[in-house]
């Protein structure tokens, strides 16, 4: 049996499911969610759809229970974007993915000994960036932009 037309319908479940979630669900408890992949069964009748979600442990479970609850929402979503005979019914799974790639990371930067806090960015002190120059002037070392945060 040919594997496209699963791979496609997946593909469609991941996008309606990334928008529906970003651009048209109320719940207060849905917030910083990122769909990372779909699976649909052979027959198209099941789709899995991971998320990863930032936070704890606790709130990642509540944010998986709200999007439980809205799967109907978005399976009618979905609905309306196939033609196809049969809506996967869709089930959200917690993609534990980002978590082990930051672990891994972790383990690596100590293997190497490089300290964890340095390694992960957030090891200078509170005021140290307060007196950074501004984006765009000379840093000390001679480059041009370099120092800030998020930039």
């Amino acid at each position: 049996m040919k594997t496209f037309r699963p791979a496609r319908v997946a593909e469609a479940v991941r996008e309606v499911a990334s928008e529906t979630i970003l651009f048209e669900l109320r719940d207060p408890r849905v917030k910083l969610v990122t769909v990372t992949r779909a699976e649909v069964s052979g027959d198209l009748q099941h789709a899995k759809v991971y998320v990863s979600v930032m936070g704890t442990d606790k709130e990642q479970q509540l944010t998986l229970r709200a999007l439980k609850h809205a799967a109907g929402y978005v399976q009618s979503k979905l609905a309306k974007r196939l033609q196809t005979r049969y809506t996967p019914v869709i089930t959200f799974v917690l993609d534990q993915g980002v978590k082990n790639s930051i672990e891994i990371t972790r383990l690596i930067n100590e293997a190497l000994g490089k300290p964890a806090a340095a390694a992960a960015g957030a090891g200078e002190e509170p005021g140290e960036w307060e007196e950074a120059p501004p984006h765009g002037a000379d840093a000390a070392d001679g480059t041009a932009g370099g120092g800030r945060a998020g930039s």
